[in-house]
C-alpha cells in the first residue's frame, strides 16, 4: 500500500490526496484561462470569479459528502474539517461552484452560459486529476477482481487496489479515464458550437452517463435511501440537460 502522507514537517503531514485536489483546481484554472484568451474574453472577470467559485465549490463537496456520511461524522464533528483525508463529493462541489458563479454572474451582468461553456472542459480534466487523490486514499474503488483481472493494470494500481487482502476494480481510474475523453470531446464540440450552453450541457450529460455506469461498480458509494445518490442525481442532469439543449436549440434557430 502506498502511503497517503506524502511528507510530514515539524509534526504536520501533508497528504497525496491534498497536493492532488490542488494541482487539479490549478490545471482546471490555468486551462480556464488559455481558452479565454483563445476566444478574447475578460480574463479579469475570471481571475475575480475563481475567488469565490473555489472555495464555495470546496465547501459545497465537502458539506455534500459530509450529509450523506453523518454517521462517520456525527461523534467526532471536527473531522468534518479534516479535508486531508478526503470526502469531497464532486456533485456538491459542482452545485457549490455553479451557485457562486451565478451570483457573480448576475452582479456583473454577464453570460451565464457563455462562461458556463468555458469553464465544463476544464472541470471535466480537473476531476480526472482530483481522482488520483481518491487513488492514493484507497478510495472510490469498485467490487471485489480476481488476481487474473488486476494483473491487466501497472503494479502500483495493483498495490493500492489490493484491500483488506482482496482486489478491487480500479474506478477511479475508470472514471479519471471517461473524464479525459469527456475533456477531449467538449473541446472538439467547442470548435463548432451553435448556441451558448451548448458544451456545459454536454457536459452534464456525458459526466453524468459515465458516473452512473461507474457507480454500479462503486462499493463505497454515497447513498439515498436505497438508491445511489449519483445516480439519481445523474438521471435529474441527463433530463435537465437534453431539455435544455432542445430548448436552446430552437431558440437558436428562431433567432
Amino acid at each position: 500500500m502506498i502511503s497517503p502522507v506524502l511528507f510530514t514537517i515539524g509534526g504536520t503531514s501533508v497528504y497525496w490526496y491534498g497536493l492532488i485536489v490542488t494541482t487539479a483546481i490549478f490545471v482546471g484554472a490555468m486551462m480556464t484561462l488559455y481558452l479565454a484568451k483563445e476566444r478574447r474574453l475578460d480574463q479579469d472577470h475570471l481571475l475575480n470569479m475563481f475567488i469565490w467559485i473555489i472555495p464555495s465549490a470546496i465547501i459545497g463537496a465537502r458539506l455534500f459528502y459530509v450529509a450523506f456520511s453523518w454517521g462517520d461524522y456525527s461523534h467526532n464533528p471536527l473531522e468534518i474539517f479534516a479535508l486531508r483525508h478526503g470526502g469531497l463529493a464532486i456533485h456538491g462541489g459542482i452545485f457549490g461552484g455553479v451557485l457562486a458563479g451565478f451570483i457573480y454572474v448576475r452582479k456583473h451582468k454577464l453570460n451565464f452560459w457563455q462562461l458556463a461553456d468555458l469553464f465544463a472542459p476544464s472541470l471535466a480534466l480537473g476531476q480526472a486529476i482530483g481522482r488520483w487523490g481518491n487513488f492514493f486514499n484507497q478510495e472510490a474503488y469498485g467490487g471485489p477482481v480476481s488476481l487474473e483481472f488486476i494483473s491487466r493494470f501497472p503494479s502500483f494500481i495493483q498495490q493500492q487496489m489490493l484491500i483488506n487482502g482482496q482486489y478491487h476494480h480500479p474506478a477511479f481510474l475508470y472514471e479519471s479515464i471517461c473524464n479525459l475523453c469527456i475533456c477531449a470531446i467538449l473541446l472538439w464540440k467547442s470548435r463548432s458550437k451553435a448556441f451558448d450552453g451548448q458544451i456545459a450541457l454536454w457536459y452534464m450529460i456525458l459526466y453524468s452517463i459515465a458516473r452512473f455506469f461507474i457507480e454500479i461498480l462503486r462499493t463505497d458509494s454515497l447513498m439515498l435511501g436505497s438508491l445511489k445518490s449519483a445516480q439519481v442525481i445523474g438521471v435529474v442532469l441527463i433530463i435537465i440537460a437534453i431539455w435544455q439543449l432542445y430548448v436552446k436549440r430552437k431558440e437558436s434557430i428562431n433567432n
